[in-house]
């Protein structure tokens, strides 16, 4: 199957405690996708997402954290330290997932199908850095791809759209 055809729905990652998780339970709900590290410029980002999650949750809303390392490796740690370095210092109650790849050979099948539908700057796939986020409509349709550098609270505007009257 081609990355870009299908369903998000059709995927399914381990979060942090292990537990593997289909992407098929957040059907219906608007999403926010972003790999995310604890030791990079952009990690006070954590913060704004759960924001963006406490406010928008309660209506359909989630917010899917994929720590990464291959972005000057700055989600060393193991998945322990990555959970309470989330609680500890943002209070981060929205599912974190287990470390993976989203460049590359070994890239998780999720990114792959995420870059295909909404590619970045000058049509590239390749995901530039830590904090890349994606918007996923209730239909799972990848309807938007942001820059790191884009703040979670920018994208509150495109959620409550998103949300609708719900």
């Amino acid at each position: 199957m081609k990355e870009s055809a299908g369903s998000l729905y059709q995927f399914s990652a381990p979060l942090l405690e292990g537990r593997t998780v289909s992407l098929g339970e957040f059907k219906g709900r608007v999403l926010l996708i972003v790999n995310t590290a604890s030791k990079c410029g952009f990690t006070p980002q954590y913060q704004g997402l759960e924001e963006l999650y406490r406010t928008y949750k309660e209506r359909g809303f989630e917010v899917l954290g994929f720590p990464c390392n291959q972005f000057g490796a700055q989600e060393p740690g193991t998945t322990e330290e990555i959970g309470a370095f989330c609680e500890r210092n943002y209070g981060v109650s929205f599912p974190l997932f287990a470390k993976i790849d989203v460049n590359g050979p070994r890239a998780h099948p999720l990114y792959r199908f995420l870059k295909k539908n909404k590619r970045g700057l000058f049509g590239t796939e390749r995901i530039k850095w830590n904090f890349t986020k994606f918007i996923v409509d209730r239909e799972g349709n990848v309807v938007s791809r942001h820059a790191p550098s884009t703040k979670p609270e920018e994208l509150a505007v495109r959620i409550e759209e998103l949300l609708g009257g719900r």
